[in-house]
């Protein structure tokens, strides 16, 4: 059986690229107004932020791990790219934690605390893109609207 503290991470970051997934290609330049983060800028934000934190608990886990640039908007296959390898980062970090005591160099008070961090922060962003999205002229279908909260299929 898997670790439940890897295992939800893993779904939480399959439900990031999920919805990334389901952004048209136009969605991820929209932004509120000039001075906003664009959706493409707000998934940068999460990766960058991710990369933020292994480079203090485990910086060995940052090979090949390149911070994404929120401007100029990139691919989604190197956004995707970029989150699938963050993601992985984490859950290795998530894992050596466990071997760890529960501990994460850096972070206080333990590991399942710096998870709920995690998916804290990044799910904030998760809906700012939300709201960007639908106020910004391109709103989500209702089937990723709801399939987000699906998490025992993702």
């Amino acid at each position: 059986m898997p670790d439940p503290l890897t295992e939800t991470w893993n779904i939480h970051n399959r439900i990031h690229l999920y919805l990334l997934d389901a952004i048209p290609e136009e969605g991820l330049a929209v932004a509120l107004n000039p001075k906003s983060r664009t959706v493409w800028a707000l998934f940068a934000h999460v990766h960058n932020v991710r990369l933020m934190w292994l480079k203090v608990a485990g910086p060995d886990l940052m090979a090949d791990l390149p911070k994404l640039e929120s401007k100029p908007i990139g691919s989604r296959a190197d956004l995707r790219a970029a989150l699938e390898s963050s993601g992985r980062a984490v859950t290795e970090l998530l894992e050596r934690s466990a071997l760890d005591g529960g501990r994460v160099k850096g972070f206080k008070p333990h590991a399942t605390a710096f998870l709920a961090y995690l998916v804290s922060h990044e799910s904030h962003h998760r809906g700012q893109a939300e709201w960007v999205l639908r106020f910004g002229g391109h709103p989500l279908d209702d089937k990723t609207s709801y399939g987000i909260w699906e998490w025992g299929v993702r």
